[in-house]
């Protein structure tokens, strides 16, 4: 009984470290805030131990590890990252651990830019990697970066994989690209078509869809395209033949809410595609504007509801809502 007792102890001790260096690389190369890793495990490790053996683990998954040497985080995000792991070893007492102040050296030296990659791990073990802007508005605009409910939509979409597996779907201000990539390369559409209008998220979205090894060139599975909400016909949407059409953080402007309301009456015109908006409710009044406006439209809407699988790191303070369209 002692004996089995033991297992389990060991199972578990075992368990929790796998989750914790899980949650240490998908953070990581998230960059995530570095007060959201699980240190409090690390810390009793530590002392517990006085050993760097899980300190060296955490920088194989990381610093170390393949994808960020093709994909790094920032220069910036690494070094912080770096001199946090070293002081919580230089508490404990630890003996250095070389290979950890190397990697310091390395970017100490290295010079900053306004770009980085952010890579969010999947359920499988791939990785969806993305150029994104280090500043969260620039040149004008705010589709240069990930939002919160692109990564719910696309943690929805991965619970959800039939609703897209062999169809046609439109996603309307695709942004970074972080959901469309994560629905072709998990849920096999038919055909994927990313769009926007800010030229300058038009080039960053096409660099991004080529650096997951998705191609506008392979049989027409996957397109970018330009759309802009206040001149788009329903003869170009009726070309995409969309069967399903999304979009993630598309309602954060009062000023753009009513060429969306048009633009979504015209795509429901046009076809009978299934019809899913995403938004983070950071401002009710217009949140409910936009609901306002879709009634007004002839528009009707049916809130999703039910748990997501926690896939990606991010915050989860504000609420985030998924809407189905419908007349």
């Amino acid at each position: 009984m002692e004996h089995s007792e033991q297992n389990q102890t060991s199972d578990s001790k075992i368990v929790n470290k796998t989750d914790v260096l899980w949650d240490f690389q998908v953070s990581f190369f998230a960059m995530s805030r570095l007060v959201s890793f699980p240190w409090t495990f690390l810390e009793k490790d530590l002392e517990c131990n006085k050993s760097s053996d899980l300190i060296s683990d955490i920088l194989k998954l990381t610093c170390l590890h393949s994808l960020c040497r093709k994909f790094p985080p920032s220069v910036r995000y690494r070094k912080l990252f770096l001199s946090e792991l070293i002081r919580r070893q230089e508490v404990a007492g630890c003996d250095p651990l070389d290979e950890l102040y190397d990697a310091l050296a390395e970017v100490v030296g290295a010079q900053d830019t306004t770009e980085c990659y952010k890579s969010y791990l999947l359920p499988s073990g791939d990785a969806v990697s993305l150029l994104e802007n280090v500043a969260l508005i620039s040149e004008g605009t705010t589709g240069l970066v990930t939002w919160e409910a692109a990564l719910y939509l696309a943690e929805w979409a991965l619970d959800h994989q039939d609703t897209f597996t062999g169809r046609t779907v439109l996603e309307l201000g695709s942004g970074a690209g972080l959901t469309g990539i994560t629905i072709c390369r998990s849920c096999s559409p038919k055909r994927y078509v990313f769009s926007d209008c800010h030229h300058r998220v038009l080039q960053k979205l096409r660099d991004n869809v080529r650096l997951n090894g998705l191609s506008e060139t392979t049989a027409s599975t996957v397109g970018v395209e330009e759309m802009d909400w206040t001149t788009a016909t329903e003869e170009q949407i009726a070309q995409i033949g969309a069967d399903i059409v999304i979009a993630a953080d598309v309602v954060y402007d009062p000023d753009v809410v009513e060429s969306l309301v048009e633009l979504l009456s015209k795509i429901l015109r046009s076809s009978s595609p299934e019809v899913f908006i995403c938004s983070t409710i950071r401002n009710q009044e217009t949140y409910g504007g936009f609901k306002q406006q879709l009634e007004e439209a002839g528009i009707r809407h049916h809130v999703i509801t039910g748990a997501v699988s926690q896939v990606f790191p991010y915050s989860r303070v504000s609420a985030i809502e998924i809407i189905k369209l419908f007349r």
